[in-house]
């Protein structure tokens, strides 16, 4: 019953973004009534590949080619909605400029044509800059550290889909090429049945630093059985922090380690995050504590010098960015939360839905912990 539900709100969602567009946009455009045809035509195909979209996510497997073609109309139509959206204020503000007819009317062709323009030229560009994952270095200074250390931090990787076993081989390269002292993956590695991605999963098994690899759930594995996906992680020799710490280093040179479950377990009633049982018997040494979610930090009093969290992806296609916000905290990147606690947003190693970025680069991050 979930999943029908999910699908109708999923699709509803998608059909009034399709309406809209057409009577905002396309009714709007001083074009022939032939060339609007085949606009509203190109948006049902666009919504045939959302709903193949859906099915090849969560219901059958397709091949990945099929599925790069059904998951780009996702974020098509995104673009194409804010467009729409700046089109229909500036139309709306253009009626009441105090201009002659002449000039209004000029202005109004302008606008078709940029806007159309513009919605071309981000779709391009974003499925482009998807196709590159960044290496962000950042120094981050802690108070009572001893010693310098590298951590290598990969979140939202999101498994499945485009995200293939090619793509983990490959960031598995690059995080050994920094030679890190740990690698800690920030929740939402896991989106697709855990049988069906064994061989890619098997590739984590290659990842190498000095102290291990350390996982946190994110609020997507609770979709796909955690329990099942907490076991196959284990079984690569990566350490699953559950609601625990362990202490990295040389005993009085290092600092702890923490992770909770995700924040959607207070929904899900299961795995719920327990940041005081995290926390239990830890080293008087700094803290660095894994939350998948920025907004975990709300819940942070003390006993925490620095947070790392993703679940954002930087909000992916930039103006989603601004929906974000209004949920999260930290979008991305270094931030002094308060006089002690400072968090670190990664922008998602992979994406989630259509294969594209758009001011949010994927990224990969060597985060250096250096003594203050």
């Amino acid at each position: 019953m979930n999943h029908i539900l999910f699908f109708s709100l999923f699709l509803g969602t998608f059909i009034l973004l399709n309406i809209y567009i057409s009577k905002q946009l396309i009714a709007k455009l001083d074009i022939t009534q032939r060339a609007k045809r085949y606009m509203r035509i190109f948006l049902i195909i666009n919504l045939i590949g959302i709903i193949g979209y859906i099915i090849g996510r969560y219901y059958v497997n397709i091949e990945s080619w099929l599925y790069f073609l059904f998951s780009v109309p996702i974020g098509i139509l995104f673009l194409l909605f804010c467009t729409t959206l700046i089109y229909h204020i500036s139309r709306v503000l253009l009626s009441f400029a105090p201009i002659s007819d002449s000039r209004r009317n000029f202005f109004k062709k302008s606008l078709d044509i940029s806007s159309l323009a513009i919605a071309t030229t981000l779709t391009l560009k974003s499925i482009y800059e998807a196709k590159f994952v960044k290496l962000e270095h950042v120094d981050i200074k802690i108070k009572n550290l001893k010693e310098s250390y590298k951590i290598a931090q990969l979140s939202d990787l999101h498994i499945g889909g485009l995200i293939d076993k090619k793509f983990i081989k490959d960031i598995v390269k690059r995080v050994n090429e920094i030679k890190p002292d740990i690698i800690v993956i920030t929740g939402d590695l896991v989106d697709i049945d855990i049988l069906n991605i064994k061989e890619t999963m098997h590739e984590l098994t290659h990842l190498n630093s000095k102290f291990g690899t350390y996982f946190i759930v994110g609020n997507h594995e609770y979709f796909h059985n955690i329990t099942a996906i907490i076991k196959s992680v284990k079984s690569l020799g990566i350490r699953v922090l559950e609601n625990e710490n362990v202490y990295i280093g040389e005993e009085g040179k290092g600092f702890n380690l923490a992770g909770v479950y995700d924040m959607i377990g207070y929904r899900t009633k299961t795995y719920l995050p327990d940041l005081q049982k995290a926390l239990l018997g830890k080293k008087d040494s700094p803290t660095v504590l894994l939350a998948h979610q920025p907004r975990y930090i709300q819940e942070v009093v003390d006993g925490v010098d620095l947070m790392l969290s993703g679940h954002t992806h930087g909000g992916q296609l930039y103006p989603f960015r601004f929906l974000v916000g209004l949920i999260q905290p930290y979008i991305d990147g270094l931030h002094q939360h308060n006089e002690n606690l400072q968090i670190y947003v990664n922008k998602g190693t992979g994406f989630w839905g259509p294969p594209m970025r758009l001011g949010a680069s994927s990224e990969i991050t060597e985060i250096v912990l250096e003594p203050l």
